[in-house]
């Protein structure tokens, strides 16, 4: 493979603990400069990761022709303003989720990307774990029947401690913009992203204002398919907790840890490794393959995942969970 070499904007908790650790790994990867407004930050990081090219301002960062790709790592708000300069530049992007605060700025994203003709890759990790993309195998195959009822459900503290992550302006929303997008996106590509009859969502901001901590809801699918979610930061519980079941008409899939099993006449088959992975392994590996899929895309791989034109689709159902939310009753898409 020929050396790819990626910028990052943006240098928070994702930056230091996912993107930067990885890539200083990859053999053919060179991370050619980093970009932070923060300027003790930018001097703190880049030198424990020996990168010499360090820039507050990433517009003359862009402005190197060597840099092929960037990661934008930034608050949600300014996602949509430098991933257009980006590929403006001629640099292809992945976008660390969500795309943008709503579906225009998602729009404005995906227009530029068709416009500069640059690859758009929004960071939606959960698809690249090893036993989700053993799961959705499973189901292409047929091996658990047709898919009708997916239950899931995450529970865990918010990805971000800095103020403007409970900030509806900058964030674009609170729990259903951090956890539910995500668990969201992985529940509608395990069966193929049937197209939605409605939606319906309580949520609820019991320890933070502004934005929701608390989400329950249910989808339906014109397939007949349903989806039931429970998201939050805030639910009272033991420890944290991911899940994800798919119930097909032959057999049944569970995420975390991954099981599988088929029904055949009256007896069962399972699908269940002999050893399961350990969780913080699935967690590091999705991210590897989510890097590893961005650097194909940038040398020419055409099979993208989680285009940005994917990304608006999502946003589209955020928008009508939202609305669902605040009329406090199900919405019929039309």
């Amino acid at each position: 493979m020929k050396e790819t070499k990626i910028g990052i904007i943006g240098l928070g908790g994702i930056s230091q603990l996912v993107h930067l650790p990885i890539l200083s790994k990859f053999k053919n990867v060179t991370i050619q400069s980093v970009a932070e407004i923060n300027k003790n930050r930018l001097r703190t990081i880049s030198n424990k990761f020996n990168i010499k090219n360090q820039f507050t301002d990433y517009k003359k960062m862009l402005a190197d022709p060597e840099l092929q790709a960037v990661i934008i790592a930034t608050p949600t708000k300014s996602h949509s303003e430098i991933a257009i300069e980006a590929m403006k530049q001629g640099k292809d992007v992945l976008i660390e989720k969500p795309i943008a605060v709503n579906y225009q700025e998602a729009k404005k994203i995906d227009d530029a990307a068709k416009k500069y003709k640059r690859k758009a890759i929004i960071g939606m990790n959960l698809r690249y774990r090893p036993d989700a993309m053993l799961l959705k195998s499973l189901i292409n195959s047929g091996e658990l029947g047709d898919p009708f009822y997916i239950r899931c459900g995450w529970s865990r503290k918010q990805s971000s401690d800095e103020k403007w992550f409970q900030r509806k302006k900058e964030a674009g929303g609170g729990v259903l913009f951090d956890l539910g997008i995500v668990l969201l996106d992985l529940g509608i590509w395990l069966i193929e992203y049937p197209p939605l009859k409605s939606v319906s969502v309580q949520t609820y901001s019991h320890k933070v204002k502004g934005v929701e901590d608390s989400a329950v809801g249910f989808i339906r699918f014109k397939n007949s398919t349903v989806m039931n979610f429970e998201i939050s930061w805030s639910l009272h519980a033991e420890k944290d907790s991911f899940n994800l079941t798919v119930f097909g008409t032959e057999g049944t899939g569970h995420l975390n840890p991954f099981r599988a099993y088929k029904r055949i006449e009256s007896a069962r088959l399972d699908y269940t490794p002999a050893s399961s992975t350990n969780i913080k392994n699935l967690y590091k590996k999705s991210y590897e393959n989510e890097l590893k899929h961005f650097i194909s895309v940038i040398q020419g791989n055409p099979n993208i995942m989680s285009s940005s034109s994917e990304a608006l689709t999502r946003m589209k159902l955020l928008e009508l969970l939202y609305e669902s939310a605040k009329k406090q009753s199900e919405i019929v898409v039309n």
